[in-house]
Parts: structure tokens; sequence; C-alpha cells
């Protein structure tokens, strides 16, 4: 597998004739590996110590001001969770502690790639946030309408968005810059096979499930942990939008989504969705014949458990206030969640919080649409546009003056790790199979249609190497796909099987 992606590189770099040059941190240090984190171990957490990581987040993170870089275009609206019933065997979180118990929640609806004012027919994942407004804290769950994404490894975000992106020569979003660094990241075929399906196109946000992406970890009272995957399936079904019907849609209404969800919720009909996890032990997790830590694989064949209903109820009072200064986050987690070792959620949590410190400031925790139920205690103080009312001398813990004690509850679960500090990629890659495995569900017309829209990117790129090596990613998930698409582009069908077949 290594041997053949090295060969790929080469190959390109060649047909592209790049010059090359050593890649360094902005002090001018060398960087020794731009492709994965250093973490504990195989399977253990991303080190603090990974200070390339941090500062290219960081970094990335800045690039705007003050549109977000990512999920830039969204709609908000209020609601209430109603657990299903008492998960306290499974979880301390407050959100699932008994049977119809309600939690205030607020939803964010958003496109990741495109731009504020951008058409909202346009082919991009949809964000899905959710914010849990419990009386222990504020729970985010900050997923996509798609059960995975294009990388495994926070390293990789930037540059994945960067290419996406318009180019910073002329502004313009070009198929033969993404299609360049996918053909780096077999990773994203996966990905890029669901996104050109017609669940790239959401008719609505009502009718459209969202996805935590991630594994999680609940851990209960006893100190018991298990891995979960979060799902919100819409009472409104699915409803996407195709080759033949998006033209409509374009010529007539490029705010279609919003105006969908504020009209629906202001007449009434307020939308629901049942939010479902998937359990492993960690026995099972181990068990996966693929990693299941992994962002870009779902987890097959394992039930789902009912954990409650949402319902959105309340469009906002003001748009900027609620929806644009609405501040998500995976670091958001509560007594009883934590976060999983994967790779890329690890980035993710320090990313997003840091994200929002830059785009709302220090105290943006203050503002009403953030702001916890419960009174927060930290003695984080001062900020830009800190409107609390400190009257304490204390402002340090501990204090023999005032008793401010740690919820020993909430102390991070204890997990095993095992090997050495390393820098290297996962072990069972196994980046096509699930592609196929996606492909073989579509009916006739599904199929077709995933080919219409992915042809018509693919068949934009200028470079032959380039568009022959996504080409053999898709062969190699399913050869009928990776045949369709091939033909669609007016590709060597020869060549794509040679290259498929060294994957």
């Amino acid at each position: 597998m290594f041997k053949t992606a090295s060969i790929l590189v080469a190959s390109l770099a060649t047909a592209l004739s790049v010059n090359a040059t050593t890649m360094t941190r902005d002090n001018g240090a060398y960087i020794g590996d731009n492709q994965n984190s250093i973490t504990a171990g195989d399977s253990g957490s991303v080190l603090l110590q990974d200070v390339h990581l941090i500062q290219k987040l960081q970094r990335f993170g800045r690039e705007r001001i003050p549109e977000r870089v990512v999920h830039a275009r969204g709609t908000g609206a209020h609601g209430v969770f109603v657990a299903a019933d008492d998960f306290s065997h499974l979880t301390m979180a407050a959100p699932l502690a008994e049977a119809g118990k309600e939690t205030e929640v607020f939803v964010r609806f958003s496109s990741v790639v495109h731009g504020q004012s951008s058409p909202e027919y346009l082919r991009d994942p949809r964000g899905f946030a959710t914010k849990f407004y419990t009386e222990e804290g504020n729970w985010d769950i900050v997923g996509n309408n798609l059960p995975i994404f294009f990388i495994r490894d926070a390293m990789k975000f930037p540059d994945m968005v960067h290419s996406l992106k318009p180019s910073p020569v002329d502004n313009l979003q070009n198929p033969n810059r993404f299609f360049d660094f996918f053909s780096y990241n077999p990773s994203a075929t996966h990905m890029l096979t669901q996104l050109y399906s017609n669940l790239g196109t959401p008719a609505s946000y009502r009718e459209m499930d969202g996805f935590g992406v991630h594994s999680y970890k609940f851990v209960n009272q006893q100190g018991e942990v298990n891995y979960v995957k979060f799902q919100w399936k819409s009472h409104q079904g699915i409803e996407n939008l195709n080759p033949r019907t998006i033209g409509d849609i374009a010529k007539s209404d490029f705010n279609h989504m919003t105006a969908d969800l504020y009209q629906s919720i202001n007449a009434g009909n307020f939308p629901k969705w049942d939010l479902y996890v998937k359990v492993l032990t960690p026995k099972q997790l181990a068990n996966l014949d693929y990693n299941g830590l992994d962002a870009t694989k779902m987890w097959l064949d394992v039930e789902d458990k009912k954990l409650g209903t949402m319902t959105l109820n309340r469009v906002p009072d003001n748009f900027f206030q609620a929806t644009e200064q609405s501040a998500f986050a995976p670091s958001n987690t509560i007594t009883g969640i934590e976060p999983s070792e994967d790779r890329l959620l690890q980035g993710r949590v320090f990313s997003y919080a840091d994200t929002q410190l830059y785009r709302l400031g220090a105290n943006h925790s203050q503002l009403p649409i953030n702001a916890p139920k419960n009174q927060t205690l930290n003695y984080n103080q001062n900020g830009a546009a800190n409107y609390g009312n400190t009257a304490s001398d204390i402002n340090y813990q501990p204090s023999r003056h005032v008793l401010a004690e740690e919820h020993r509850s909430s102390r991070a679960v204890m997990t095993p790790v095992s090997g050495t500090v390393q820098q290297i990629g996962i072990q069972n890659e196994r980046n096509y199979y699930q592609a196929g495995v996606f492909w073989n569900q579509l009916d006739e017309q599904g199929k077709q249609d995933l080919i219409t829209n992915f042809s018509g990117d693919l068949g934009k790129v200028q470079s032959d190497e380039i568009k022959h090596i996504i080409l053999s990613f898709m062969m190699k998930a399913d050869q009928d796909y990776g045949t369709r698409l091939t033909k669609a582009v007016d590709g060597d069908l020869k060549r794509v099987e040679r290259l498929a077949s060294n994957l």
C-alpha cells in the first residue's frame, strides 16, 4: 500500500513538473511530517507537543474576519430535545438521565465550503450542529449530513479546505485544484462517493439526516466506557435535488433551504429528528475489521439505539445575534461524554474552540445564544466584551477563603495506552471498500445520478494523471462504479484497471 502510494505520488510530481522545496513552520523550522499527527501509540490520543499541528490549525482558524472559514452559510432554529428513556447505565450525561426529560437546544444548519452569500443548492456537505443547554453545561454535537469525512487526520484539514476554496490567484473554485489534492488522499474515496450522490444536494434542511461523524465515549457512574456514534434521523424523510430538478431551484430561489425552514416553523409545521446512537464496547471496537476510530468509516451492521426526539419550534428573533454568533465546538462536552482517540476529532477539539475565540472573542460564551444555563466558575477573567460582575478578590483556586471544588465524577476516564510516540498513518486504512458498499446500496437511478454529478466535475480536470488516479480509487471501490465513471469522462479503462490493481 505505502509503496504503491509512493509510486503514484512520484509519478504525479513528475507529470506536474513540481520543484521540490523543504516545508517549514512560520519560524523557519523544518517540518518532518505534514501528513500525520503525533500520537501516543497506534491507538492513543494526539499529543500537545505536536507544535506543527497546533500552529497549523491556529493559523487556519484565523484566516477569515469575520466570516467563518467553513460553515459560513448557515440557518438556525431553537427547539427542545426529549429523552426516550433513562440511559444512565450508559452515560452520566444530564439530558439522558430519565425518560421524558426535556432539554432546550439550538441547531445551526450550514453549508461547509461555500461562502456566506452562496446559493443553497450548490453541492456541499451540510453542517448539522446541535447545542444542548443542560443543567450541567452546554453539550455540542457538531456534525454533517453525511456520516463520514474526506480525511482522517486533522493535519490535512487546512490543506483540504484550501483546495476546495477559491484559488488565491483568481478567486475561482476549480476541480483541478481539489482533485489534485484528493489524488494524494485515497481516504476521500468514500466521502467523494456520497457527496457526488444526490445526498450532496439536499432539498431542505428538514429533509436530511445528521451525523456526529466521529466516535465519542459514553462514561457511566461506575466508570464503564463505551464508544458511540450519533445520528439524527429526520421524521420528514430524506429528499434531495437531482440533475433533473436542481436547475429549477437554481432559477427560482437560491435561499430555498433557509426559506423552507423558516416558513415551516412559522406555520407550526415543526420539524423533528430522532437521535440514535451506535454503541460498541472497547473490545468490540478493537475487533472490527477496519479502524473504528477512522472518521472516513461508518460502523456497519451495528445496532441503533434511540435516545430521544428533537423538535425545532422557534426561529431566532435576530439572525445575527443567534445564528451568526452561535459558537459550536466538539470540545463542548459534559460529564459522561468524552472525545475518543479519533485523530481528526482530537484536532477539532482544539481547532473549533480556538477558532471561536478568534472569531467572537474570549468572552463569546457570555453571549445569550452561547451562555450555559448553569452558573460558571473557573476564574477566567478580563478580555474584550466581558460584561460579568466579579466582586470577589479571589480569582484563583485553591483558596482558604472561597471553597471552589472539583467535580470528581467529571475527571477524564482512565484509558490505557501503549506503544511509542509516533508520527505515522493509521494501520488497516481500507480506503475503498465502504464506498463500494454505498454504491451497491443505491438504486439504478441513484447510480446514474452519481455518475452524472461526479463526471461533471472530474471531466473538467486537465491533468490526465490526476483524473486517472481518482478513477482508479473508484474502480478499486467497485468495478461497475469505476467503469461507468471512467466511460463518462472518456478515461482509459485499461489504464484505470492497471492503476487500481496496484492499490
